[in-house]
C-alpha cells in the first residue's frame, strides 16, 4: 500500500520536528517545512528517512500566500497526495498591547493565523483525491487567558481555534477532520523568546496539577490521538493538554 503523507510546517526543530518523527514512526512520508533554518531541517529530514520513510524539504514562510501556493504544489509534484497536515509554524512579536506597531500585528496575524485558512484551502483539495484527511493546529492557552506580553500570539491563537470550528464544518464534507491541541508552557527553543520565560516555567513546575509541567511528548501524543481513526468523531475542538493549570484561578 501507498504510503500515506503528512506535512508539519515548522518541522525543522522543536515541537514540530517530534510530530514530524512520530509520523515517520507510523509509516508516513514527511513534508519537512521550514523558514530559515535548512541546516535543520536537513537534520530533521535523515532522522525521518533512517525511520524507513521518504522526506521532502520545502522552504516556504507560510504567511505569504504565494509561498503556501508553491509549498502544496511541491508536496503534490513530490508525493502526489496529502493525508494528514499538522498547522504547527508560528512566530510573534512578544510586547505588551501598548507596545504593539502595525508590522509586529501583521507578522504575527499572517504566521499564526492566515497561514492556518489558506493552507487548509490547499490541503483540501489534495485531501479529496484520498477521499479525506486530518488537519491539526498547534494552539496555546494565551489564546483564552491573559499572558504577559502575549497579546499578538494570544490574539493570533484565538483566531486559529476560531478558525478550527469553521473549518471542521465546511471541510466535513469532503471526509476531513479538523482539530487543534492548546499546551500549557513548554520548555522549548521558543519559549527562550519570552522576557519572562524564568517565570513562566517556575510558575509551571509549582502549579500545574498533575505535578510535572507539560512537554513536548504530552503535545505530540495528542496530535497524533487527534489523526488517528478513534478520533475520528472529535471535530473542531480545541484539546487542552495542561496538566490542568489552565483549572486555576
Amino acid at each position: 500500500m501507498e504510503n500515506k503523507v503528512a506535512l508539519v510546517t515548522g518541522s525543522s526543530r522543536g515541537i514540530g520536528k517530534q510530530i514530524a518523527l512520530k509520523l515517520a514512526e507510523k509509516g508516513y512520508n514527511i513534508v519537512i517545512n521550514y523558514a530559515r533554518s535548512k541546516t535543520k531541517a536537513m537534520e530533521t529530514a535523515d532522522e525521518v528517512e533512517s525511520l524507513g520513510v521518504k522526506a521532502a524539504i520545502v522552504k516556504a514562510n507560510v504567511g505569504k500566500t504565494e509561498k503556501i501556493k508553491e509549498l502544496f504544489s511541491t508536496v503534490n509534484e513530490t508525493f502526489g497526495r496529502l493525508d494528514v497536515f499538522v498547522n504547527n509554524a508560528a512566530s510573534g512579536v512578544l510586547r505588551p498591547a501598548m507596545e504593539l506597531e502595525e508590522n509586529h500585528w501583521d507578522w504575527t496575524m499572517n504566521i499564526n493565523s492566515k497561514a492556518l485558512l489558506f493552507c487548509a484551502q490547499e490541503a483540501a483539495k489534495l485531501m479529496e483525491k484520498n477521499n479525506g484527511g486530518k488537519i491539526v493546529s498547534l494552539s496555546s492557552l494565551g489564546s483564552q487567558r491573559y499572558l504577559k506580553n502575549y497579546t499578538a500570539v494570544g490574539v493570533s491563537k484565538a483566531a486559529v481555534e476560531a478558525l478550527t470550528r469553521y473549518l471542521a464544518v465546511e471541510l466535513s464534507e469532503k471526509g476531513i477532520v479538523v482539530n487543534a491541541v492548546s499546551g500549557g508552557a513548554v520548555d522549548t527553543e521558543a519559549l527562550t523568546h519570552f522576557p519572562n520565560r524564568e517565570e513562566l516555567l517556575e510558575e509551571a513546575k509549582k502549579k500545574t496539577p498533575a505535578g510535572r509541567m507539560v512537554d513536548m511528548t504530552d503535545l505530540v501524543n495528542g496530535v497524533m490521538f487527534l489523526i488517528s481513526d478513534e478520533a475520528s468523531m472529535i471535530r473542531g475542538q480545541t484539546i487542552v493538554i495542561d496538566g490542568g493549570i489552565s483549572l486555576l484561578t
